[in-house]
């Protein structure tokens, strides 16, 4: 068997039913499917059984442990070549498994994984979220966009990796969060060949709504200062550009707030502190003039580019807000990554 598709889950029987159903119309038939229950208190196994005549499908039920502990428990029984490690609230496109065997055919890979993108059927605000973590102007392209600040890692929403390369590294860590980030690190710490298959992508959910985004992004800005921790050279400049952009950003409105409380108590210089009030939006509304209209352009839809707007400010307030605080609290006050974090991660 060529490839086995690992998916944990937990509390997501809904989402796991579209991903179930997507793969059982693959062109690539070579494949076995395992889905690890972690601990659900809505478990999905009847969802597992509605697919038993149209795939290769085995279901597990553990204690909860978290998806890397989750992906480790099916890794241990796979039977693929390469395993390829599915998030949940993914969509496949039917010729997924084919490219993903297409492109190993042409030129090979020990590990690899794929972008993602937006489905029609996702709501407006979900395209907006997936427009702020996939764009240039606010990810700088490193989740697999054609243009990218940073080399390509791959993440557990679309990861592939040989099986005996997987278990020699021991698989995730048992990071609660960014420990995607920390397996790739590690594969190329061991010279394994990594590649972006650009031609293996995913519809990718990601959260639902604003609220539940902005502590998504917060826990990766977390996760990145635990990664620097383990790994300092880890850390570039890309990963400094949300908080850069949160303190820079709260500074512009501060200014423009005094400036606006001297236009009234200092009447006799209006002038010079009306320029105070108004310049320092100068910047923050070019770019949001520039996502409106690369998003707008992107979705032809002027709503979504303006959600796209609010999705971009949180993407980038809740991560820098995260790397900010985490930083405070491990490279400042030197706690470890429990104790700085135990509300967040272990309750």
């Amino acid at each position: 068997m060529r490839f086995s598709v690992i998916v944990p889950v937990y509390n997501r029987p809904d989402e796991l039913d579209e991903l179930l159903a997507s793969l059982s119309v693959q062109s690539e038939k070579d494949f076995e499917v395992l889905v690890v229950e972690d601990g659900s208190t809505r478990p999905c196994r009847h969802i597992c059984d509605k697919y038993q005549d149209r795939l290769d499908i085995h279901y597990y039920n553990k204690p909860n442990s978290g998806p890397g502990q989750s992906r480790n428990y099916g890794a241990e029984r796979a039977k693929g070549e390469y395993l390829i490690i599915l998030d949940s609230d993914v969509v496949l496109p039917e010729g997924y498994m084919a490219a993903v065997g297409s492109e190993l055919d042409a030129t090979g890979a020990d590990a690899f994984g794929g972008p993602d993108s937006a489905h029609e059927s996702f709501t407006d605000i979900q395209k907006a979220i997936s427009y702020s973590m996939t764009s240039f102007f606010t990810t700088g392209g490193i989740r697999g966009g054609k243009k990218k600040l940073d080399k390509f890692y791959p993440r557990s929403f679309n990861m592939g990796i040989r099986r005996d390369a997987y278990l020699k590294l021991g698989g995730f860590s048992k990071m609660r969060f960014g420990e995607d980030i920390d397996f790739s690190i590690r594969i190329f710490k061991a010279g394994l060949q990594c590649r972006l298959f650009p031609t293996a992508w995913v519809w990718h959910k990601r959260r639902t709504d604003f609220r539940k985004f902005f502590r998504q992004v917060y826990n990766s800005g977390i996760a990145r200062i635990n990664l620097y921790k383990k790994y300092p050279e880890s850390l570039k400049l890309v990963h400094l550009l949300p908080s850069i952009f949160t303190v820079g950003t709260c500074l512009l409105v501060l200014v423009s707030a005094v400036g606006r409380a001297l236009m009234y108590y200092d009447p006799s210089h209006f002038r010079t502190w009306y320029l105070v009030c108004a310049i320092p939006w100068i910047p923050i509304l070019a770019f949001c003039l520039l996502i409106l209209l690369d998003s707008t352009i992107r979705h032809r839809s002027l709503k979504i580019g303006l959600l796209s707007i609010a999705a971009s400010f949180i993407q980038l307030f809740g991560y820098g807000s995260g790397f900010i605080v985490a930083w405070w609290r491990r490279c400042v006050l030197g706690k470890d990554e429990f104790h700085a974090f135990a509300n967040s991660f272990y309750d």
